[in-house]
Protein backbone atom coordinates (compact mmCIF):
# COMPACT_ATOMS: atom_id res chain seq x y z
CA UNK A 1 0.00 0.00 0.00
CA UNK A 2 1.29 3.46 -0.97
CA UNK A 3 -1.05 6.01 0.66
CA UNK A 4 -1.87 9.27 -1.06
CA UNK A 5 -3.26 11.75 1.47
CA UNK A 6 -5.26 14.45 -0.31
CA UNK A 7 -5.36 16.87 2.64
CA UNK A 8 -2.26 17.73 4.67
CA UNK A 9 -1.94 21.28 6.03
CA UNK A 10 1.35 20.59 7.78
CA UNK A 11 3.18 17.95 9.75
CA UNK A 12 5.58 17.39 12.64
CA UNK A 13 5.91 21.06 13.54
CA UNK A 14 5.87 22.38 9.97
CA UNK A 15 2.91 24.53 8.88
CA UNK A 16 2.61 24.75 5.10
CA UNK A 17 0.24 27.70 5.62
CA UNK A 18 2.69 29.94 7.42
CA UNK A 19 4.51 32.86 5.86
CA UNK A 20 8.20 32.25 5.36
CA UNK A 21 8.18 28.45 5.04
CA UNK A 22 11.80 27.29 4.94
CA UNK A 23 13.52 24.53 3.00
CA UNK A 24 14.56 22.89 6.26
CA UNK A 25 11.02 22.86 7.65
CA UNK A 26 9.59 21.42 4.44
CA UNK A 27 12.25 18.71 4.27
CA UNK A 28 11.66 17.79 7.93
CA UNK A 29 7.93 17.41 7.33
CA UNK A 30 8.58 15.19 4.31
CA UNK A 31 11.03 13.03 6.27
CA UNK A 32 8.44 12.50 9.01
CA UNK A 33 5.63 11.84 6.55
CA UNK A 34 7.73 9.21 4.79
CA UNK A 35 8.73 7.63 8.11
CA UNK A 36 5.06 7.40 9.12
CA UNK A 37 4.05 5.56 5.98
CA UNK A 38 2.62 8.51 4.10
CA UNK A 39 4.01 7.81 0.66
CA UNK A 40 2.59 10.94 -0.95
CA UNK A 41 0.43 13.93 -0.04
CA UNK A 42 -1.27 16.98 -1.43
CA UNK A 43 0.07 19.95 0.52
CA UNK A 44 -3.06 21.86 1.51
CA UNK A 45 -3.59 25.60 1.80
CA UNK A 46 -6.67 27.03 3.49
CA UNK A 47 -8.52 30.30 3.00
CA UNK A 48 -6.63 33.58 3.15
CA UNK A 49 -6.38 36.60 0.88
CA UNK A 50 -5.60 35.73 -2.73
CA UNK A 51 -2.27 37.53 -2.37
CA UNK A 52 -1.24 35.57 0.73
CA UNK A 53 -2.32 32.29 -0.83
CA UNK A 54 -0.37 33.06 -3.99
CA UNK A 55 2.78 33.73 -1.99
CA UNK A 56 2.48 30.63 0.20
CA UNK A 57 1.64 28.31 -2.68
CA UNK A 58 4.51 29.67 -4.78
CA UNK A 59 6.94 29.38 -1.86
CA UNK A 60 6.16 25.70 -1.37
CA UNK A 61 6.32 25.01 -5.11
CA UNK A 62 9.73 26.70 -5.32
CA UNK A 63 11.11 24.83 -2.30
CA UNK A 64 9.80 21.50 -3.59
CA UNK A 65 11.58 22.05 -6.91
CA UNK A 66 14.93 22.13 -5.06
CA UNK A 67 14.33 19.11 -2.79
CA UNK A 68 14.27 15.57 -4.27
CA UNK A 69 12.53 14.13 -1.19
CA UNK A 70 9.86 16.83 -1.31
CA UNK A 71 9.31 16.03 -4.99
CA UNK A 72 8.70 12.39 -4.06
CA UNK A 73 6.40 13.08 -1.10
CA UNK A 74 4.43 16.10 -2.34
CA UNK A 75 2.43 14.88 -5.33
CA UNK A 76 0.67 18.22 -5.69
CA UNK A 77 -1.24 21.01 -4.00
CA UNK A 78 -4.80 21.16 -2.62
CA UNK A 79 -6.25 24.68 -2.45
CA UNK A 80 -9.08 24.63 0.11
CA UNK A 81 -10.83 27.96 -0.20
CA UNK A 82 -11.24 30.90 -0.33
CA UNK A 83 -14.28 30.21 -2.55
CA UNK A 84 -16.33 28.67 0.27
CA UNK A 85 -19.48 29.42 2.26
CA UNK A 86 -18.71 32.06 4.89
CA UNK A 87 -21.69 31.28 7.12
CA UNK A 88 -20.95 30.17 10.67
CA UNK A 89 -20.61 26.42 10.85
CA UNK A 90 -19.97 25.95 7.16
CA UNK A 91 -16.89 28.17 7.20
CA UNK A 92 -15.28 25.98 9.88
CA UNK A 93 -11.79 27.11 10.84
CA UNK A 94 -11.36 29.25 7.74
CA UNK A 95 -11.10 33.02 8.37
CA UNK A 96 -14.52 34.37 7.27
CA UNK A 97 -13.14 37.80 6.42
CA UNK A 98 -11.13 36.23 3.59
CA UNK A 99 -13.94 34.15 2.10
CA UNK A 100 -15.05 35.31 -1.35
CA UNK A 101 -17.11 34.06 -4.30
CA UNK A 102 -15.32 31.99 -6.88
CA UNK A 103 -14.09 33.65 -10.07
CA UNK A 104 -12.03 32.26 -12.92
CA UNK A 105 -9.64 35.19 -12.59
CA UNK A 106 -8.81 34.47 -8.94
CA UNK A 107 -8.66 30.72 -9.55
CA UNK A 108 -6.17 31.30 -12.35
CA UNK A 109 -3.98 33.41 -10.08
CA UNK A 110 -3.80 30.57 -7.55
CA UNK A 111 -3.29 27.87 -10.15
CA UNK A 112 -0.48 29.86 -11.78
CA UNK A 113 1.22 30.28 -8.40
CA UNK A 114 1.19 26.49 -7.98
CA UNK A 115 3.34 26.09 -11.12
CA UNK A 116 1.57 23.00 -12.39
CA UNK A 117 1.13 21.41 -8.95
CA UNK A 118 -2.53 22.32 -8.35
CA UNK A 119 -4.35 18.99 -8.32
CA UNK A 120 -7.41 19.70 -6.15
CA UNK A 121 -9.51 22.75 -5.29
CA UNK A 122 -12.24 22.76 -2.63
CA UNK A 123 -15.01 25.31 -3.11
CA UNK A 124 -18.69 25.88 -2.36
CA UNK A 125 -20.82 25.29 -5.48
CA UNK A 126 -23.38 27.84 -4.32
CA UNK A 127 -20.63 30.46 -4.23
CA UNK A 128 -19.54 29.80 -7.82
CA UNK A 129 -21.89 31.67 -10.16
CA UNK A 130 -23.05 29.44 -13.02
CA UNK A 131 -20.31 26.99 -11.95
CA UNK A 132 -17.86 28.90 -14.15
CA UNK A 133 -14.91 28.48 -11.79
CA UNK A 134 -15.55 24.77 -11.34
CA UNK A 135 -15.83 24.23 -15.07
CA UNK A 136 -12.64 26.16 -15.78
CA UNK A 137 -10.67 24.24 -13.14
CA UNK A 138 -11.93 20.91 -14.47
CA UNK A 139 -10.87 21.98 -17.97
CA UNK A 140 -7.34 22.43 -16.61
CA UNK A 141 -7.36 18.85 -15.33
CA UNK A 142 -7.78 19.95 -11.71
CA UNK A 143 -10.19 18.00 -9.52
CA UNK A 144 -12.93 20.18 -8.01
CA UNK A 145 -14.34 19.20 -4.63
CA UNK A 146 -17.40 20.62 -2.88
CA UNK A 147 -16.67 21.50 0.73
CA UNK A 148 -17.46 24.03 3.47
CA UNK A 149 -20.68 24.47 1.56
CA UNK A 150 -24.45 24.26 1.73
CA UNK A 151 -25.83 23.95 -1.78
CA UNK A 152 -29.30 22.55 -2.29
CA UNK A 153 -29.53 19.03 -3.65
CA UNK A 154 -30.36 20.37 -7.10
CA UNK A 155 -27.42 22.80 -7.01
CA UNK A 156 -24.98 20.12 -5.88
CA UNK A 157 -26.25 17.78 -8.58
CA UNK A 158 -25.87 20.52 -11.20
CA UNK A 159 -22.35 21.17 -9.93
CA UNK A 160 -21.44 17.55 -10.68
CA UNK A 161 -22.42 18.24 -14.28
CA UNK A 162 -20.05 21.23 -14.35
CA UNK A 163 -16.77 19.89 -13.01
CA UNK A 164 -17.34 18.96 -9.36
CA UNK A 165 -16.37 15.32 -8.73
CA UNK A 166 -15.51 15.10 -5.01
CA UNK A 167 -16.73 16.16 -1.57
CA UNK A 168 -14.24 17.34 1.08
CA UNK A 169 -14.41 15.80 4.59
CA UNK A 170 -18.06 14.72 4.62
CA UNK A 171 -19.64 15.31 8.03
CA UNK A 172 -17.39 18.29 8.76
CA UNK A 173 -17.30 21.87 7.58
CA UNK A 174 -20.97 22.13 8.55
CA UNK A 175 -22.93 23.21 11.66
CA UNK A 176 -23.41 20.93 14.64
CA UNK A 177 -27.18 21.23 14.24
CA UNK A 178 -28.93 21.01 10.86
CA UNK A 179 -32.22 19.82 9.40
CA UNK A 180 -32.50 16.13 10.25
CA UNK A 181 -33.09 15.05 6.65
CA UNK A 182 -32.44 17.86 4.17
CA UNK A 183 -28.81 18.60 5.06
CA UNK A 184 -25.50 18.70 3.23
CA UNK A 185 -24.39 15.28 4.50
CA UNK A 186 -27.49 13.57 3.12
CA UNK A 187 -27.16 15.45 -0.17
CA UNK A 188 -23.55 14.35 -0.59
CA UNK A 189 -24.37 10.74 0.23
CA UNK A 190 -27.28 10.81 -2.21
CA UNK A 191 -24.85 11.71 -5.00
CA UNK A 192 -22.32 8.97 -4.24
CA UNK A 193 -22.50 7.78 -7.84
CA UNK A 194 -21.16 11.18 -8.98
CA UNK A 195 -18.85 12.17 -6.12
CA UNK A 196 -15.78 10.77 -4.40
CA UNK A 197 -16.57 11.19 -0.69
CA UNK A 198 -13.70 12.03 1.67
CA UNK A 199 -13.73 11.34 5.42
CA UNK A 200 -11.41 12.09 8.37
CA UNK A 201 -11.31 8.76 10.26
CA UNK A 202 -9.99 9.92 13.63
CA UNK A 203 -13.10 9.10 15.67
CA UNK A 204 -13.42 12.78 16.55
CA UNK A 205 -14.42 14.58 13.37
CA UNK A 206 -16.94 11.79 12.82
CA UNK A 207 -17.75 9.26 15.53
CA UNK A 208 -16.78 5.77 14.43
CA UNK A 209 -20.34 4.45 14.62
CA UNK A 210 -21.51 7.27 12.33
CA UNK A 211 -18.57 6.78 9.98
CA UNK A 212 -19.53 3.13 9.63
CA UNK A 213 -22.99 4.26 8.53
CA UNK A 214 -21.51 6.75 6.07
CA UNK A 215 -19.21 4.13 4.57
CA UNK A 216 -22.12 1.74 4.15
CA UNK A 217 -24.14 4.46 2.43
CA UNK A 218 -21.30 5.74 0.26
CA UNK A 219 -19.62 2.42 -0.40
CA UNK A 220 -15.92 1.85 0.21
CA UNK A 221 -15.40 1.92 -3.54
CA UNK A 222 -16.45 5.61 -3.63
CA UNK A 223 -14.84 6.74 -0.36
CA UNK A 224 -11.46 8.23 0.52
CA UNK A 225 -9.69 8.63 3.87
CA UNK A 226 -7.71 11.83 4.53
CA UNK A 227 -5.89 13.06 7.63
CA UNK A 228 -6.48 16.83 7.32
CA UNK A 229 -3.26 16.90 9.34
CA UNK A 230 -1.85 20.14 10.72
CA UNK A 231 1.57 21.02 12.10
CA UNK A 232 0.72 19.32 15.41
CA UNK A 233 0.40 15.90 13.77
CA UNK A 234 2.97 13.45 15.20
CA UNK A 235 3.59 15.75 18.17
CA UNK A 236 2.03 15.75 21.63
CA UNK A 237 -0.22 18.17 23.51
CA UNK A 238 0.62 21.85 23.29
CA UNK A 239 -0.03 25.12 21.47
CA UNK A 240 0.35 25.25 17.70
CA UNK A 241 -0.69 27.36 14.70
CA UNK A 242 -2.44 26.91 11.36
CA UNK A 243 -2.35 29.91 9.03
CA UNK A 244 -2.31 32.29 11.97
CA UNK A 245 -4.81 30.33 14.05
CA UNK A 246 -3.77 29.59 17.62
CA UNK A 247 -4.56 25.93 18.22
CA UNK A 248 -4.71 24.04 21.48
CA UNK A 249 -3.93 20.31 21.48
CA UNK A 250 -5.10 18.58 24.64
CA UNK A 251 -4.22 15.21 26.08
CA UNK A 252 -6.80 13.69 23.72
CA UNK A 253 -4.69 14.97 20.77
CA UNK A 254 -7.69 16.80 19.31
CA UNK A 255 -6.96 20.11 17.53
CA UNK A 256 -9.37 22.78 18.76
CA UNK A 257 -9.68 26.54 18.56
CA UNK A 258 -8.63 28.32 21.78
CA UNK A 259 -12.27 28.71 22.87
CA UNK A 260 -12.93 25.02 22.18
CA UNK A 261 -15.85 25.85 19.87
CA UNK A 262 -14.68 23.86 16.86
CA UNK A 263 -11.99 21.61 15.44
CA UNK A 264 -9.05 23.09 13.53
CA UNK A 265 -7.73 20.36 11.30
CA UNK A 266 -6.56 17.06 12.72
CA UNK A 267 -3.53 15.45 14.33
CA UNK A 268 -4.30 11.98 13.00
CA UNK A 269 -1.53 10.15 11.11
CA UNK A 270 -1.51 7.25 8.65
CA UNK A 271 -0.47 4.78 11.39
CA UNK A 272 -3.41 5.92 13.54
CA UNK A 273 -5.79 5.72 10.58
CA UNK A 274 -4.60 2.19 9.96
CA UNK A 275 -5.21 1.20 13.58
CA UNK A 276 -8.65 2.85 13.55
CA UNK A 277 -9.65 1.22 10.27
CA UNK A 278 -8.62 -2.30 11.21
CA UNK A 279 -9.91 -1.91 14.77
CA UNK A 280 -12.82 0.44 15.45
CA UNK A 281 -14.11 0.39 11.87
CA UNK A 282 -13.55 -3.35 11.33
CA UNK A 283 -12.32 -2.84 7.76
CA UNK A 284 -10.16 -5.34 5.92
CA UNK A 285 -6.63 -4.58 4.74
CA UNK A 286 -7.92 -4.60 1.16
CA UNK A 287 -10.63 -2.04 2.01
CA UNK A 288 -8.08 0.15 3.81
CA UNK A 289 -5.79 0.03 0.78
CA UNK A 290 -8.69 1.13 -1.40
CA UNK A 291 -9.52 4.07 0.91
CA UNK A 292 -5.95 5.31 1.35
CA UNK A 293 -4.28 4.37 -1.92
CA UNK A 294 -6.41 3.16 -4.83
CA UNK A 295 -9.31 5.60 -4.60
CA UNK A 296 -7.31 8.82 -4.08
CA UNK A 297 -5.23 7.99 -7.15
CA UNK A 298 -8.28 7.17 -9.21
CA UNK A 299 -9.96 10.38 -8.10
CA UNK A 300 -6.97 12.43 -9.28
CA UNK A 301 -6.67 10.43 -12.49
CA UNK A 302 -3.32 8.94 -11.48
CA UNK A 303 -4.30 5.33 -12.09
Amino acid sequence: MSPLDLQVNGYAGTDFNRDGLTAEALHHACECLRADGGSQILATFITDTIENLQLRVKTLADLRERDPLAQEVIAGIHIEGPFINGEKGYVGAHPPQCVKPGTVEDAKRLVDAAQGLAKLVTLAPECDADFKTSAWLAEQGIVVSAGHCNPSYDTLKAATENGVSMFTHVGNGCPMQMHRHDNIIQRALALRDRLWLCFIPDGVHVDFFALKNYLRAAGVERSIFVTDAISAARLGPGNYTLAGWDIVIGDDLVARSPDGSHFVGSTVTVPRITANALGALALSQAELSMLLDTNPRRALGLS
